[in-house]
């Protein structure tokens, strides 16, 4: 199924999760908050929270800095 992750669409099993796709961009388990849809998903159920065709992910990494 097409699903868009951080505005690029991505070709996901039917059965993806959000943490299946922080698997597949390689991106740290802390640090990182997960919006499916505009909605921010808590870390206890990423693994656990199933996309649809169609949906959009944003995945966002804390940046230190000034």
């Amino acid at each position: 199924m097409l699903v868009l992750v951080n505005g690029v669409e991505r070709d996901l099993p039917e059965t993806a999760t959000v943490g299946l796709v922080l698997d597949e961009l390689g991106a740290p388990r802390t640090g990182v908050a997960v919006a499916l849809d505009g909605e921010v998903v808590p870390r206890a159920r990423w693994e656990r929270t199933p996309l649809a065709a169609g949906c959009a992910v944003e995945v966002l990494t804390a940046v230190q800095g000034g």
